[in-house]
């Protein structure tokens, strides 16, 4: 894949965001940190407490149990969001996201009417847990 110079580069996942810049150009390719967000978001069973609330029904026997929700994967939708809103943020260059397929579903509702007319691509894979000084070399490597 062809990094022109400019173009912003989103590498995001539920937990963390790095917003880079190619301040080479498109032969050379050098990424600079622009945004570096992270979050903490412990698993569901170091957020909830106890079990789901019961109710009972007036209408016979029985009872059933209240929906507890999932508070991890609301705070990653809710990182999707902020991820959008970064994106939104920065007026130049066009835009690649690299994000898990979730996280990409997650986000895609959020972008702005500019973002999306900037948008070169996106891309399903997690390289947030790559080196900024590799993930140019990855994104090259990849095949349009």
């Amino acid at each position: 894949m062809i990094l022109a110079g400019g173009t912003l580069v989103l590498v995001a996942d539920g937990a963390k965001l790095l917003l880079l810049r190619n301040e080479g150009d498109a032969n050379r390719p050098e990424l600079k940190v622009l945004v570096h967000r992270t979050i903490d978001n412990p698993p569901n069973r170091e957020q909830i407490s106890d079990a789901p609330g019961v109710t009972f029904s007036s209408g016979g026997p029985g009872h059933s149990t209240y929906d507890q929700g999932d508070p991890h994967q609301a705070r990653e939708d809710d990182f999707a969001q902020e991820a959008a809103a970064v994106l939104a943020a920065h007026h130049d260059g066009r835009i690649l996201v690299i994000a898990p397929p979730r996280f990409l579903g997650a986000m895609r509702p959020h972008y702005s009417a500019a973002v999306e007319k900037r948008l070169l691509a996106e891309v399903d894979k997690d390289l947030t847990k790559h080196p900024v000084e590799h993930i140019a070399d990855l994104i090259i490597a990849m095949d349009d």
